[in-house]
């Protein structure tokens, strides 16, 4: 017996001094494991984010061809050169050609035969007959790099008048007009991409050391003989050939195994006596173990308790609050949740219904609710029998321009617009109308009173991506004259998806800042209304030199704008602009501006032949007032711009955006110099005031009832605006957040003054409480 607990002792002392050698081991190797597996994470991020990069590449540079290709058609069609291809002066047609093409060398008109030019050859260079035969080849517009001195894009396409075959033109244009989406793309520095046609490189970047094996990433650009060549380091390849997640569990099971041999020999080390111990000491008689050992208490068998699940959250209850007055807003958890969006999805869909509106259009912003809420608001839509066509991440304006693309009429922008990170909220649009006010409150009323249809069969679901047909609309209308160069802020919201796309469609060099859309918002808050939101962009467009700075707001409905000294140019005085643009083309057309533009706007608009009319602050408010007098354009103080002429009445910040640089790139002087020279006086921005009681409508009505402004024309559409000839105030009631809103703007600071003080007396007089920021 001695010797057999000898033996197991000895074992025992053996596996002590074993178990934290193999705890060791196992540590080091589970950290091998993890470093692998992370390894492997990042790989996959980043092949996950080159690849990304690639297509957008792809996406872009195509973009820009056909936007060239189709100026080339254009052209050719156009009088001018039409009528010298009659005549036969194919000189006078090629320098007529270019005429208003931004960056276009100097065009050729070759006779269709092309026997003069090979016969000229090599003056004149390969490349372009090269180019000249594809076009005619392909009856069409066709794009490839030449080399005829420095590398160019030659664009060609065949010239007719009346249908008849009369030359083929040949436009040489700058690389950059091919380049820049590879440009802009985002690129890790151990990556690399290309741009490439044949064996030549046109543009590369990245790592050059991967250039000879980037084509197995390669991507085509559809219609050219273009690619864009894309290539990764060496993939991490994990222990026992174990992926990512089996690295990762590999790890986590080495660990507790490392732990479960450490507690191991803590406990064999209390038991097994040390070596110079005598044995016989260390070892109890039977009579010793019983006299010192401690007997268990005798121990009640446990009761049976029946299993009861775990307790779920409970359900957001709709608050009536959240129901706005132009558009649907709350708290993600607290007054919003997956329930009441799919129940306001059902309430829109029996609306439809009563309408005769099948078809809807819906899209989500970046916020990390976003993908969750919507899903629940197509369920809902589809439970009243509606189709949906959900085209996943995007702008409002994305939104609202599906319903015309895809001519349903009817969209949810699901988005918190500029609010905080927690806040989300629905836009929508029945039957081409906006819903506001009362229409907002009877989908409330719905729900509540439980009046929702519920079709026999639920609605179809179709993914679509229009996000293309988009930057080719814009690109299509729009091309600026001359390069500019801007820097475009998007505060991490989802406008920083395609506004970027946009611009540089349209002819823009586009830096992009905060465009990596981000539901956290972690650079700044994407609202560029208040000026501590622009001030990473005046730091950009000072370091760049850019001609402008373009900010947008979380949903890519507003825009901001900031000069290259850094003065924001705030959004009344961009409406003066775009008024006297749209007023060139349509004289007598109604401009529709809210009461927080300046006094200066309406003799602007009444100056350059225009009809103003100041109205109620609010997207849908506006909109339904354009549709009232068909107005041309409208805008608002907060940043929301709205086409007619030329675009669907839509508030829409990248639209606007890219107007502006219409607008700025069609005069010699610089867009600073321009964006100056309009009226300007003295002006706050807007003024945000906590609301007594968080009621500001209450108090609004008050303050109309009760004050008295000697001197001044005073105004109750919205709030209480008073005009003097020198100046104006106003104080209104927010409608998405329990705040007064007010603005002061005057022709010097003393006027301002004086209406600030003015304001503030009477204001402290109904509430001596008001924090007043003046």
């Amino acid at each position: 017996m001695s010797d057999l607990k000898t033996q197991l002792q000895r074992h025992a002392a053996q596996l002590r001094r074993a178990l934290p050698l193999l705890a060791a081991a196992c540590v080091l190797l589970a950290l091998t494991m993890a470093w692998k597996g992370w390894q492997q994470w990042r790989d996959s991020n980043r092949s996950h984010a080159l690849q990304q990069s690639r297509d957008l590449a792809v996406q872009g540079t195509r973009r820009a061809l056909d936007s060239q290709k189709k100026f080339l058609v254009d052209h050719l069609a156009a009088a001018p050169v039409q009528a010298a291809l009659a005549s036969g002066d194919l000189a006078a047609a090629a320098t007529r050609l270019t005429q208003g093409w931004a960056h276009a060398g100097k065009a050729q008109l070759l006779p269709a035969d092309l026997d003069a030019a090979y016969a000229a050859l090599p003056q004149g260079g390969y490349g372009r007959l090269a180019v000249a035969e594809a076009a005619l080849a392909a009856n069409g517009p066709v794009a490839r790099v030449g080399k005829s001195g420095e590398a160019a894009l030659l664009l060609a396409a065949p010239a007719r008048v009346g249908g008849k075959l009369a030359a083929v033109a040949v436009v040489p244009l700058p690389l950059g007009v091919l380049t820049d989406a590879v440009q802009a793309a985002s690129l890790d520095s151990d990556t690399y991409l290309a741009l490439r046609q044949g064996n030549y490189t046109v543009v590369e970047r990245g790592d050059m050391t991967l250039a000879t094996g980037a084509e197995a990433l390669g991507a085509k650009i559809p219609d050219t003989d273009l690619r864009i060549a894309a290539a990764l380091p060496d993939e991490t390849h994990g222990l026992f050939g174990l992926g990512t997640i089996g690295s990762l569990v590999g790890a986590l099971l080495l660990l507790a195994l490392a732990a479960a041999a450490w507690i191991g020999a803590r406990r064999l080390a209390g038991v097994v006596p040390a070596r110079h111990e005598d044995p016989a000491a260390a070892e109890p008689t039977l009579a010793q173990w019983q006299a010192t050992a401690v007997r268990p208490e005798p121990v009640a068998p446990a009761p049976v308790v029946e299993a009861k699940p775990e307790p779920r959250a409970a359900p957001v209850r709709i608050d009536r609050g959240i129901f706005r007055a132009y558009d649907i807003r709350g708290i993600v958890g607290q007054s919003l949740d997956a329930g009441v969006a799919e129940l306001i999805g059902h309430a829109i869909g029996t609306l439809m219904f009563e309408k005769g509106q099948n078809d809807i259009v819906v899209g989500r912003d970046g916020r990390m609710s976003g993908p969750e809420l919507a899903a629940a608001l197509i369920a809902g839509l589809r439970k009243a029998g509606r189709n949906v066509i959900d085209i996943g991440l995007a702008p409002t304006p994305l939104v609202y321009f599906g319903g015309f693309q895809l001519r349903t009429g009817c969209g949810v922008a699901v988005t918190g617009s500029h609010n905080p990170p927690d806040y989300n909220g629905f836009k929508i649009v029945v039957g081409g109308e906006t819903l506001s006010g009362a229409a907002i409150t009877d989908l409330y009323a719905r729900i509540a009173e439980d009046r929702l249809h519920v079709a026999g069969n639920p609605g179809n679901l179709l993914q679509r991506d229009i996000s293309e047909d988009y930057v080719n609309r814009i690109a299509g209308d729009v091309q600026i004259d001359r390069r500019l160069k801007v820097v475009v802020d998007a505060g991490n919201g989802v406008a920083g998806a395609i506004a970027p796309q946009v611009l540089e469609a349209i002819g823009a060099e586009v830096t992009p800042l905060f465009c990596e859309v981000d539901g956290t918002f972690p650079n700044h808050h994407p609202d560029p209304s208040e000026p501590q939101n622009l001030v990473d962009l005046v730091r950009m467009v000072e370091r760049l030199d850019a001609d402008l700075g373009i900010a947008f707001d979380g949903d890519g409905d507003r825009l901001g704008v900031v000069t290259r000294d850094g003065e924001t140019i705030y959004p009344d005085r961009l409406l003066m602009l775009f008024a006297s643009d749209v007023l060139e083309r349509n004289p007598g057309a109604m401009i529709v501006y809210d009461v927080k533009c300046t006094g200066r706007l309406p003799g602007h608009i009444l100056r350059h032949g225009g009809s103003p009319l100041m109205w109620k602050t609010g997207h849908s408010l506006i909109k339904a007032k354009m549709r009232e007098t068909e107005a041309e354009l409208a805008g608002e103080m907060s940043g929301h711009f709205f086409f007619a002429e030329r675009w669907y009445g839509f508030d829409d910040g990248i639209y606007a955006a890219a107007r502006l640089l219409e607008i700025l790139a069609a005069h010699p002087e610089s867009p600073t110099e321009q964006l100056k020279a309009l009226p300007a006086g003295v002006s706050t921005p807007e003024l945000k005031v906590d609301a007594p009681n968080g009621d500001p409508h209450a108090f609004v009505d008050r303050f109309q009832a009760q004050s008295r402004f000697e001197g001044g024309r005073v105004s109750t559409i919205d709030g209480v605006r008073v005009d003097w000839p020198d100046g104006w105030g106003l104080v209104r009631a927010s409608n998405t957040t329990p705040v007064l809103v007010l603005r002061f703007d005057a022709d010097s600071a003393e006027a301002l003054a004086r209406i600030q003080a003015t304001f503030r007396a009477q204001l402290l007089a109904l509430d001596p409480t008001l924090q007043l920021p003046f």
